[in-house]
């Protein structure tokens, strides 16, 4: 998580707008001030400086975009690869043998149904995830029992199964909660942001041409855009979402609890 988590997406999106609006008005009176001195800028090299300012930002934009855009696609494989290790471990409990095999099989269904909600980083999702946690310690008790009694392949193949869904859990832990964007990359954004928007006012000011028409659509296209960054950086909060839908597959292969 990060300290911008505690905003909501629409309080954010609103703040980037604000923020980008008072910047640019703080440069264009400070241009309109220059204008109105005696000292005059020349043109040319000030266009050249706020064309620059505003690559800068693109690319930075750009660069943290894709950043959030790899995040999202780790946490959207996770969730297959979590799925698809669940399966094969439910299918492989058929190596069980009666009372065994069926309550094997009944705390798999109910760790599926825990996961298919994805991770949450809210109060009330830690119970599910205590549960999940008592979860994997049943099976694998089960699995350790099985293999002292068992030594042999078929054992292996299991266990083998129930590690990998205990690691991907773990993964999953890591993607959703902790594998964001740093905060020194939002930092640098916010600070490049704002001396551009200040540089585009100041060259508004001292040009005394400016339409109020586009300085809302350059301010509202960027502030659309931070939206979506921050939207793919948040797993739990928006419109984009890693799918559940392979757990929800798996539960109807296997049953609910």
């Amino acid at each position: 998580m990060n300290s911008f988590d505690s905003l909501p997406l629409w309080a954010f999106f609103l703040i980037v707008f604000l923020v980008s609006l008072f910047w640019t008005e703080c440069g264009y009176r400070s241009g309109a001030r220059r204008r109105k001195s005696d000292t005059r800028e020349p043109d040319a090299p000030i266009g050249t400086v706020v064309a620059a300012t505003l690559s800068l930002l693109a690319f930075i934009l750009g660069f943290t975009f894709n950043v959030a855009l790899d995040r999202f696609d780790d946490r959207r494989e996770a969730v297959l690869s979590e799925a698809n290790a669940i399966g094969t471990t439910y299918l492989r409990a058929d190596f069980f043998e009666g009372e065994t095999k069926e309550q094997t099989r009944k705390q798999l269904r109910e760790y599926v149904q825990l996961r298919m909600n994805g991770i949450l980083a809210t109060p009330e999702f830690r119970p599910a995830l205590t549960r999940t946690e008592e979860l994997q310690n049943l099976l694998w008790g089960t699995a350790v029992k099985f293999g002292k009694e068992h030594q042999s392949p078929i054992a292996a193949l299991y266990i083998n199964s129930l590690n990998e869904v205990i690691d991907m859990h773990a993964k999953r832990i890591t993607l959703e909660l902790h594998s964001r964007v740093p905060i020194s990359v939002w930092l640098v954004l916010f600070a490049v942001s704002a001396l551009a928007m200040l540089s585009v006012g100041f060259y508004f000011g001292l040009s005394g041409n400016r339409s109020w028409a586009e300085t809302m659509v350059l301010i509202l296209t960027f502030a659309l855009v931070m939206l979506l960054v921050a939207d793919l950086d948040r797993p739990y909060e928006g419109f984009i979402n890693a799918s559940q839908q392979p757990m929800i597959d798996l539960q109807k292969q296997i049953g609910a609890p």
